[in-house]
């Protein structure tokens, strides 16, 4: 598998590399077997509540945890066409909540139009930011639009220090960061009295697994308002997931076994048991299913049986799917769990 330096887009043909690394080979316990220590194999969906559209790849920055490998190069944009396809799925289904992430979804041509269309469908929109994309020239209309339609803000933000943030998402991104997160509050925001919601999300900065939500919610909630004055309303705390370009970092820095068996032996059947997989369905960009948006990066499409494509989407045999799982699978159910909405089972 090729390497790369910090900051470039892993150089890699295909996943074959990555799912290569991620093979048990005698070296690591199958995530399979522990399914079934506890009672949970074959994992299967419980339901479609939450369908996650993956916009694209193009993204205004290139963070050097990012699962996506998302960066200014990337050209997978998620047709206006195939948004039509998903529209029509969700007619067709019971799901309330979408998910919109990316990369950067708004830097997809047709992303308020799609916000449009699914807020006139009476969708709960989260939109996942990066919060420096609402500042950059040409999105500026963006925190008002959102506002407007009260769109969820799901914003990854790892750390409340400059020196910390800007390790892991690029110098600058910080005060950029703050600049945007101000004009979201200014708007509502985070604030007590609307309903406007603010949500940040964290990303260890080191090979290491998050602390509680609780206590890193609380203190970041101190340390922003004190330090900046800036409120928001929940913190999700969220693995590294050990593929794409943290994978990377992992096997350079000759991480990747130590990571691997720490995400092991904090194997918490509580966490497998409300993995979001079994709640959510993602798409990506052709309009390819997938039961979560990690394994959309490895290729892992919906599988045992399951219609694969939004074409030809059956929501009562696709909420009751089998979930395609691998060695990864260890990042959403260590510890506390991790899931796109923070800890499940803290």
């Amino acid at each position: 598998m090729a390497l790369s330096m910090r900051g470039q887009r892993l150089p890699m043909a295909d996943v074959e590399g990555q799912l290569e690394l991620l093979r048990p080979k005698g070296r690591f316990v199958p995530f399979e077997r522990k399914l079934a220590e506890g009672g949970l194999s074959p994992l299967t969906a419980t339901g479609i509540e939450i369908f996650q559209m993956n916009l694209g790849r193009l993204c205004n920055q290139t963070c050097a945890h990012c699962h996506v490998d998302a960066g200014p190069d990337r050209r997978e944009i998620m047709s206006r066409p195939t948004m039509q396809m998903c529209l029509e799925a969700l007619e067709d289904s019971d799901i309330s909540i979408v998910d919109v992430t990316g990369g950067a979804p708004e830097m997809n041509p047709d992303f308020c139009w799609l916000v449009d269309q699914l807020v006139a469908s009476d969708h709960q929109v989260m939109g996942r930011c990066n919060l420096t994309i609402l500042v950059a020239k040409g999105f500026e209309h963006l925190p008002l639009f959102m506002a407007q339609r009260e769109v969820e803000i799901v914003a990854s933000l790892p750390h409340f220090a400059a020196s910390n943030a800007d390790r892991q998402r690029g110098e600058g991104v910080f005060e950029r960061s703050l600049e945007a997160m101000r004009k979201l509050n200014s708007l509502g925001y985070g604030q007590a009295s609307t309903e406007l919601v603010l949500n940040l999300v964290y990303n260890p900065v080191g090979p290491f697994l998050p602390t509680s939500q609780s206590e890193l919610e609380a203190e970041y909630k101190t340390q922003l308002n004190r330090r900046y004055g800036i409120q928001f309303n929940s913190l999700f705390a969220i693995t590294n997931m050990p593929i794409n370009r943290y994978l990377d970092y992992l096997v350079r820095s000759g991480n990747y076994d130590t990571y691997m068996n720490k995400l092991i032996n904090a194997y918490n059947p509580a966490a497998a048991e409300g993995a979001m997989c079994r709640n959510t369905l993602s798409v990506d960009w052709e309009g390819f299913l997938y039961d979560c948006d990690f394994n959309q990066m490895l290729g892992l499409r919906v599988d045992h049986g399951a219609s694969f494509h939004i074409a030809d989407f059956a929501a009562d045999e696709l909420g009751g799917r089998q979930i395609v799982t691998g060695l990864h699978c260890y990042g959403c159910t260590a510890g506390a769990g991790s899931s796109c909405a923070g800890a499940v089972a803290e």
